[in-house]
């Protein structure tokens, strides 16, 4: 199963899955653009493709998804938490409800639906749960950066909670991928150095050979992983400066 299946990231995990020939869940709010991606990969893979609309923002989204979770009779091997969205501005600049919606996806939705999964993966002592978290998680750059973090500790604690018993979970931080993701919350990308672009379907089979591995957290580019070493050595201070200064070079516009 695949939360935010039908662009980015999450269009990259459905054509790498079902190119392996695994059968797919795929999870996003657009019942069109869900079916034509199903049509798409059923053609082109020969896989069953499932559809299932349901805004993550929601307690009903969140409730559907989590059903078919727990559905033991057809179960789901491997889940992916992509789905989500950054927000246009500073803090205090969106609007508090904008802030609320963007957690419910980031965190509510990603604990709701990883505790779905992961009881009945525990139960078949089998399975895996991506969780996609950012690089902006290890900055100090407002609540999407903290909403990241949380994804990223939630889901290494979860996963030595459950050790031994079949169940991976990792979370995986990608740097600047080229998505539709900038471009819905109005953010500008004309900025950004084209050595930071990162390419989806490179991103997502490093993700999966990663958690293959076992481990749980995937920084699946050696440039990102080196930025993040050499963030480990600024001080927090002067790194919530430069990445204050980035979020407004890079971020909305």
């Amino acid at each position: 199963m695949i939360t935010g299946s039908t662009a980015g990231i999450g269009a990259a995990f459905a054509r790498k899955l079902a190119a392996d020939g695994h059968d797919l869940v795929l999870v996003a709010r657009d019942t069109e653009r869900l079916r034509e991606q199903a049509t798409e990969l059923h053609d082109r893979h020969g896989i069953e493709a499932e559809v299932l609309a349901a805004d993550l923002a929601t307690d009903d989204g969140i409730e559907a998804v989590a059903a078919r979770l727990g559905d033991r009779k057809n179960p789901v091997d491997l889940l992916v938490n992509n789905a989500g969205f950054g927000n246009k501005g500073l803090y205090l600049e969106v609007p508090l409800a904008d802030e609320l919606r963007m957690l419910k996806v980031h965190c509510e939705a990603v604990l709701r639906l990883t505790s779905a999964a992961a009881g009945a993966m525990r139960e078949r002592g089998r399975g895996g749960i991506v969780n996609v978290a950012s690089v902006a998680a290890f900055v100090p750059r407002g609540s999407y950066g903290a909403s990241k973090a949380w994804v990223v500790q939630f889901t290494q604690g979860a996963a030595r909670d459950l050790a031994g018993s079949g169940v991976r979970l990792m979370a995986l931080a990608p740097g600047f991928v080229r998505t539709e993701f900038h471009q819905r919350a109005g953010m500008g990308t004309d900025g950004i150095p084209n050595w930071m672009w990162l390419d989806a379907d490179k991103l997502v089979a490093a993700a999966l050979t990663d958690l293959a591995r076992g481990k749980t957290l995937s920084i699946p580019d050696p440039r990102y992983k080196a930025l993040m070493g050499a963030a480990k050595l600024v001080p927090r201070g002067l790194l919530g400066g430069i990445s204050s200064r980035t979020g407004r070079k890079y971020g909305p516009r």
